[in-house]
């Protein structure tokens, strides 16, 4: 498996993801579960096929990383639809794995760099995978969040149940993701923390969405001001994702290994 053939299975992926959301819509619930696992399983594939080829898991870079958030996003949709049956989630999943896999055909990167010494830890994969997840439900919640905003009808507000859900389910596995890190770092380089500017903001994003959920649990009506502050950690979630990659500071930073 190479990297020329993303566009073919990103592209299938994406078809058969819109043809799930549509069958959703129509309140075919079980053929359009199906149809989305097809999805996944096209997705899955591909990236089965790079860790193969590769020898090495597929998390060296950015666009690496995105195969993986794409494949949670999605997977995160049909968490959702199988436990509160959501028709529309699966139009807002499809379209977030979508721009990914588009950004993906359409700006390639290099996909063919060993794995550096520092890298090749037991912790590195779970460490990653922890927080792809973390960032795909997030992202979910986040697109649920301006779904009830925007639907300003009585009986859409038990929906920010399903927020709040996917909030606290993302935001434990970012603290596994950052304890797996941690871990990783002392074997790696020495110290669990270095205040290194992805550590940084991995902790301002982590204390941003616990700003989150505590204005959750004492401000339960001011539905709006909660959903800026999702938006707000969600943007800090960004910066800790690719954002430090640009800052300055990040240039000789031991964890921006092109991600």
């Amino acid at each position: 498996m190479n990297w020329d053939l993303f566009p073919y299975f990103g592209s299938v992926t994406i078809v058969v993801g819109l043809m799930a959301t549509y069958l959703a819509w129509k309140d075919k619930k079980s053929v359009a579960l199906s149809v989305m696992v097809l999805a996944l399983l096209v997705y899955s594939l591909f990236i089965a096929g790079m860790w193969i080829s590769q020898e090495r898991p597929p998390m060296r870079t950015q666009g690496e990383t995105r195969l993986f958030y794409s494949f949670f996003v999605l997977l995160s949709g049909v968490l959702v639809y199988v436990r509160w049956g959501y028709k529309w989630i699966f139009s807002f999943s499809t379209v977030l794995a979508a721009v990914f896999i588009i950004t993906n055909i359409v700006k390639p990167q290099m996909h063919t760099k060993s794995m550096m010494a520092a890298l090749q830890s037991f912790y590195f994969v779970p460490h990653v995978i922890s927080y792809m997840f973390s960032y795909g439900l997030l992202g979910v919640a986040l697109l649920v969040g301006i779904y009830v905003v925007f639907k300003s009808r009585e009986d859409d507000l038990h929906k920010l149940y399903v927020m709040d859900n996917l909030v606290y389910t993302g935001l434990g596995f970012l603290m596994i993701g950052l304890f797996l890190g941690a871990i990783w770092a002392k074997e790696a380089w020495g110290t669990y923390w270095g205040w290194d500017p992805k550590e940084t903001w991995a902790a301002i994003t982590m204390c941003a969405y616990l700003i989150f959920l505590h204005y959750r649990r004492f401000h339960p009506k001011r539905v709006k001001q909660s959903i800026w502050l999702l938006a707000i950690s969600f943007i800090c979630l960004q910066m800790c994702w690719y954002g430090v990659n640009y800052l300055p500071s990040a240039a000789m930073s031991v964890h921006t290994y092109g991600m």
